[in-house]
């Protein structure tokens, strides 16, 4: 097997794909394909995408929670939606492959909304509605309302975590043919359309779905997404003879713990010093044959300590658990370099979970459009964000950057690193703006206690998801652009998982925040920062107080980018499977110069 053969082993290709699918018989796979993996994808993107944003106002007025307890659910349910997927793209790559994986991750998402959506049909699924005329009579919900809210948010994230992560990978692989010139242009074409209906649908979610919601009640708003889910599960199985099914392989993440347990259990093992004589374990066709001088702790994965105890006659490792590759060591060097800068990005995410406050906040302010009738909902504002993006990616592209190489006389890019921090920046503007407009709310509610809506409009809410949509832009793409740069492709699967993972972080980190701000204000019978009751609360501070971490991450990241330095490996084209790491003298045993 030859080296472009493995690399298409290691993500998800395989050495008899060829084979399998000559031109002449090519009669799976391509573009007819693609209407009905992109309708999977975009109906589930609209029935999933279209239950968050009003949620929060869900829990607060037919389960009674307060906004503290409502919104850390809410952290939880998106911690593991994002969580999930890493498990699916484990499980897809080692066992089950991408189409059954999807398959079963659609049918469970359509269990999951159906049973959120059993919760406004059943009576007795939720506590009974507050008394106005009590005070305090609000009823809580029972451990079993409680218990069947969150069986349902899990099985929904359990759902995502089958779609998500095989979704973008399964379509390409319809398309993508390596013995094609025109291949590149083919799998373009494919992204393209792909990310514009992922954006499409977003949109559609989180306007036309949330619009029925408020106008429809939770029963018909909760049961239109569960017939596109149904219709998204029925595009996808119509087309199962039509789809290229790659075979299942040995996963990327089974390396990585076994170069973590070979090192911990080579441990006692003296490490050599740089340009000593030493043998290394190097695979047949591998292009990386002496390990970096960086986290050399775990070079000793791959020292090859006695010739007839490590090696077998096949030339291969007796005892993979004890032994690794120089590639698998390399691969773990690269996830570990990138997790600062990658924990730079975690606490970017924290500010994205932030979108109930502002729900609330559209609940008391005017959002008509004008002076005319239309109400837009108050979860739709949230869509600004991705207007930015969407907007802001070809203004960037292909204006701005031409107009500045053309000032300037020569290209003009900014780097992937400077695009990552302009991107931190604005989540610290959009939390610094958004305390400074909650203030002005504020104040200007507590001036006019008379009327339950204030007079001031909801489009003051603008301005800070337009820098919410901006980090995004900057930020989230920038960071996929540098693990997937960074990092060797072998990693690519891991590569693209890293964000939705640190956006599961987030979620937990967002919740912690929380938390420790809701219990610490209302010591001493004083009101919550994060109060239900909006005017009484004090959301301005808690804005403040994330931009202040968001700030100082900033700081993080310039501190972190300095210090980042891409690891040199010695690279060759066709190695033995065991040399000398200065390469001074040949291998010991002839055998090694045939495996």
């Amino acid at each position: 097997m030859e080296a472009g053969d493995e690399e298409r082993n290691i993500n998800g290709y395989h050495g008899d794909h060829q084979e399998e699918h000559q031109p002449s018989k090519r009669k799976k796979g391509s573009f007819i394909t693609m209407p009905f993996i992109i309708a999977n994808e975009s109906f589930e993107k609209v029935a999933s995408y279209g239950l968050l944003p009003n949620m929060i106002i869900y829990l607060m007025k037919d389960y009674n929670m307060s906004l503290a307890k409502g919104q850390n659910l809410i952290f939880f349910w998106s911690a593991a939606t994002n969580f999930f997927p890493l498990i699916g793209a484990f499980v897809a790559d080692s066992y089950l492959g991408r189409f059954l994986t999807i398959a079963l991750g659609s049918v469970i998402s359509l269990l999951g909304m159906t049973l959120l959506w059993l919760t406004t049909v059943i009576p007795h699924a939720k506590p009974p509605s507050c008394d106005p005329s009590l005070a305090n009579d609000c009823k809580s919900p029972t451990t079993g309302q409680y218990a069947l809210l969150v069986f349902a948010f899990l099985i929904m994230s359990i759902g995502a975590g089958g779609v998500r992560p095989c979704s973008l990978a399964f379509g390409a692989d319809q398309v993508d043919q390596r013995d094609n010139p025109k291949n590149k242009k083919i799998l373009e074409t494919f992204f393209n359309w792909y990310y514009a209906c992922g954006c499409f649908s977003v949109v559609i979610a989180m306007t036309v779905i949330v619009y029925i919601q408020d106008h429809l009640g939770w029963r018909t708003g909760f049961g239109i997404p569960i017939i596109l889910m149904l219709v998204s599960t029925v595009c996808l199985l119509l087309a199962t003879p039509l789809y290229i099914m790659n075979k299942v392989k040995s996963s990327l993440f089974h390396s990585l713990v076994r170069v973590a347990i070979a090192s911990f259990r080579n441990r006692k093992t003296t490490p050599p010093p740089p340009g000593s004589n030493v043998r290394y374990y190097v695979k047949k066709n591998s292009t990386v044959t002496t390990p970096s001088d960086k986290l050399r702790c775990l070079n000793k994965a791959c020292i090859i300590q006695d010739l007839e105890r490590d090696i077998d006659s096949n030339g291969m490792a007796k005892n993979q658990w004890k032994l690794c590759s120089v590639e698998e060591v390399e691969e773990l060097k690269a996830l570990i370099r990138v997790l600062p800068i990658w924990s730079t990005g975690v606490i970017m995410s924290i500010h994205a979970n932030q979108s109930s406050f502002g729900v609330v906040q559209a609940l008391s302010m005017d959002r008509h459009l004008g002076s005319s009738k239309f109400e837009v909902p108050a979860a739709s504002f949230i869509t600004f964000q991705i207007m930015v993006i969407v907007l802001w990616i070809p203004i960037y592209d292909r204006i701005l950057l031409p107009l500045a190489s053309k000032i300037n006389g020569k290209p003009v890019t900014l780097s992937v690193k400077s695009r990552m921090g302009i991107g931190l920046f604005c989540a610290f503007m959009s939390m610094f703006v958004a305390g400074v407009v909650e203030n002005i709310r504020r104040k200007r509610a507590i001036g006019n206690s008379n009327s339950t809506t204030l007079l001031m409009s909801a489009f003051w809410l603008v301005p800070q998801n337009c820098f919410s949509g901006l980090a995004e832009a900057f930020n989230a793409i920038g960071q996929n652009e540098f693990f997937y740069t960074e990092m060797p492709k072998s990693m690519s699967s891991i590569a693209t998982c890293l964000f939705g993972v640190g956006m599961g972080v987030a979620g937990l980190l967002a919740s912690l925040i929380l938390t420790l701000v809701n219990d610490n204000t209302q010591k001493g019978g004083n009101q919550s920062w994060v109060s239900s009751k909006i005017n009484k609360g004090r959301y301005d501070y808690y804005y403040w107080i994330l931009s202040a971490i968001c700030f100082l991450n900033v700081l993080y990241y310039m501190f972190c980018s300095w210090c980042y330095q891409p690891i040199k490996t010695k690279i060759v084209d066709d190695t033995p499977l065991a040399r000398l790491g200065n390469n001074t003298s040949p291998p010991a045993k002839e055998q090694l110069n045939d495996l």
